[in-house]
């Protein structure tokens, strides 16, 4: 099934880089104002090269791509970035609190490269569309660079635990890397290049199956480069972080919607709609929640409506859940929101904390929100095994897997 192997990392020169000023989030986690922070941290800093700033002055030969190649290849020469001497997994434990909460959760995963798999295959497997904007954002700094910067993130199942149980071996060694995020998320890897423990974390995952947790424009653009360069030694891998969906420390939070500039919104005639499909209550086993005209209301689905009839070209397991409905009947029919205008994100904000989505409308900066309970880990696996999607921004695994802590170059 999965095919995945230790790799010679390309990493920060760890005596002479603070790494805790060159890695960042995710790129495409990455604001405006997060990326002048990261600029402004270290000259050295990742986000250069993951997402670097673009200018007027900008041409076919001078741009955020090619800048991002002469930042690797300098910094390779340098020193600041070496290739690690041996093949190796790299254990990668994140400390967090759960946001809104005092909870204190440890997720476990590990590093490796992984072989790039067709969905067509059944091995590995995606929940989510993709748009070609980022994709074709992502080829392009693929081209430049040949190396990836930041890994998928991955989930297997294994009830049984035991790669979980060599992950705990190795971490009662002294850490190489152990920083804290602008989130306050503790970050700790250790790298595994001892034969047996590496041995049996390969060959435990031989039979997995895959779920693209986080990174499925990344992944897909790999796949395209993996077909433009199929004669090229390496392009046929990409860094993965796997994470066992049966250990504790996984955790999706919700991503609720805030609308802004909808032509004609009017409270009372949206509520006057969404009647037809909904009874406005105070039950506890609410669906969705409705900020708007100054009030929170709570909308249960009525027991009579036929979802079969009104989203026949989804599956049951789809039409269930809570997002599925939102973009469906409230979005779609009663807002007259197409599904085209939520990709190009015309109206619509997502927002990951409730009390700024309710905020945004009470300043007057949107118009209504929609709140929404998280996702199930079971939910989003069965529907991904089923080889179907849901709707963008349906999952918000927390917290997101740094870039810039280990990478793999094609080279």
């Amino acid at each position: 099934m999965a095919k995945i192997y230790p790799f010679r990392s390309l990493r920060y020169a760890l005596d002479r880089i603070p790494i805790e000023r060159v890695v960042t989030q995710p790129y495409d986690k990455i604001s405006n104002s997060m990326q002048d922070r990261y600029y402004a941290s270290h000259p050295n800093n990742i986000v250069r090269i993951v997402l670097g700033k673009s200018g007027p002055e900008d041409s076919p030969t001078n741009n955020v791509y090619t800048r991002a190649a002469a930042y690797l290849k300098e910094w390779r020469a340098a020193g600041i970035l070496r290739q690690l001497p041996e093949p190796a997994f790299f254990v990668y434990f994140q400390r967090f609190a759960v946001p809104g909460g005092s909870e204190i959760r440890v997720r476990k995963g590990f590093v490796g490269v992984g072989q790039l798999e067709d969905y067509a295959n059944k091995i590995v497997f995606h929940h989510e569309h993709t748009l070609t904007g980022p994709k074709k954002d992502r080829l392009e700094l693929l081209r430049h660079t040949r190396t990836q910067f930041e890994q998928i993130f991955m989930l297997y199942e294994d009830p049984s635990r035991r790669i979980d149980g060599v992950m705990d071996e190795v971490a009662e060694q002294m850490p190489e890397i152990q920083i804290k995020d602008e989130y306050g998320v503790e970050h700790t890897m250790w790298t595994v290049s001892d034969p047996g423990k590496v041995s049996v974390m390969q060959s435990h995952m031989a039979d997995r199956n895959l779920i693209i947790a986080d990174g499925h424009h990344r992944y897909e653009t790999a796949l395209a480069y993996r077909d433009e360069m199929r004669s090229e030694r390496g392009s046929d891998l990409i860094p993965m972080t796997f994470f066992n969906m049966n250990s504790p420390g996984l955790t999706i939070l919700p991503t609720h919607r805030v609308l802004s500039n909808v032509p004609g919104f009017d409270a009372k005639t949206f509520f006057n709609r969404a009647g037809e499909f909904f009874d406005s209550s105070s039950r506890d086993n609410v669906t969705i929640g409705v900020f708007a005209g100054g009030e929170l209301h709570s909308l249960q689905l009525k027991s009579n409506v036929d979802l079969a009839s009104l989203m026949p070209d989804l599956s049951e397991k789809q039409r269930t859940l809570d997002v599925v409905v939102l973009h469906r009947l409230l979005l779609e029919k009663c807002l007259g929101i197409s599904e085209d205008a939520v990709r190009k994100e015309s109206y619509i904000a997502y927002v990951r904390e409730r009390e700024a989505a309710i905020g945004a409308v009470q300043e007057g900066k949107a118009q209504v929100a929609f709140l929404l309970s998280p996702t199930r880990l079971d939910q989003m696996r069965d529907i991904a095994y089923d080889g179907h999607v849901m709707p963008q921004k349906s999952t918000d695994f927390y917290p997101k897997v740094l870039s810039g802590l280990t990478m793999y170059s094609m080279d």
